[in-house]
């Protein structure tokens, strides 16, 4: 048996060797992700706008980590970000994690096409352009994956997020084309869907709203909110070798929720 394959059936879960550079990596399901995967053993660099909060998430998780400043809308302007990420850890990307995303939360007879297409830029844009940056190098090395952040809009119809809706539905079919393109190289594609997770962003959306909190409670089979690093184990394992097998799958995280009346 290859030293490879037996090294992966002794330690399926882990993302030794790895390194992975995961936008908007500094707060929220992010930093969660970069958490988990620099406790299954990978390197991890954070991409973001704001350097502060990059800074303190990267210093909290360790020696492995590291981080860049940048702005994902800045399309021409991928390829640098990535050569910066691997200039920083020392090692060229073998996991992308399109995760950096802006919301919009409007009535779609409101929402004009300049605050439509700013939603596009950010999440489908932005993703591709990193795509182009990333997979010449992880074709040629024969071994990567490509992780998206998707979203319950990406499976049923959520109002007042128009925009949203279609920029993480649009995700699924660049999941589905990217994964039939590349995955004969030995590049995996997939994406995770979070359901309803305890954020702040959460908090504050339930702060004095406890019909709504019961609600979304009330769909949800597990009858609670999942916490960040339930979405972070799950991008753990499909970017594993426990998951080698598994390309062009969107994996919901949600508790039951998308399955739940």
């Amino acid at each position: 048996m290859a030293s490879v394959e037996k090294k992966q059936i002794q330690a399926p879960f882990r993302l030794d060797d790895e390194t992975a550079l995961v936008t908007g990596g500094g707060t929220g399901l992010g930093l969660a992700i970069a958490e988990c995967m620099v406790a299954a053993g990978a390197r991890v660099v954070l991409a973001g706008r704001r350097e502060a909060p990059l800074a303190e998430a990267a210093a909290r998780l360790g020696p492995k980590a590291a981080f860049v400043a940048h702005d994902v809308t800045h399309l021409e302007r991928a390829e640098r970000l990535v050569k910066a990420a691997e200039s920083a850890a020392g090692a060229p990307v073998s996991i992308l994690v399109n995760n950096a995303g802006n919301h919009l939360k409007k009535p779609a007879v409101k929402t004009t096409p300049e605050e439509f297409q700013t939603v596009l830029q950010t999440h489908v844009l932005a993703a591709h352009a990193l795509n182009q940056a990333v997979l010449p190098g992880m074709i040629k090395r024969q071994h990567g994956n490509i992780l998206f952040v998707a979203s319950m809009a990406s499976l049923f119809g959520i109002p007042l997020v128009v925009a949203y809706a279609a920029a993480k539905t649009a995700m699924l079919g660049m999941i589905r084309t990217l994964a039939t393109e590349v995955s004969s190289s030995g590049v995996r594609v997939n994406a995770v869907a979070p359901g309803w997770i305890e954020t702040e962003m959460t908090r504050k959306a339930m702060e004095g709203d406890p019909a709504r909190r019961q609600k979304v409670l009330g769909r949800t089979p597990m009858n609670r909110f999942g916490s960040p690093q339930d979405v972070g184990w799950a991008a753990v394992y499909l970017c594993s070798p426990a998951a080698r097998f598994v390309t062009g799958v969107l994996l919901p995280v949600d508790g039951g929720i998308s399955i739940g009346f």
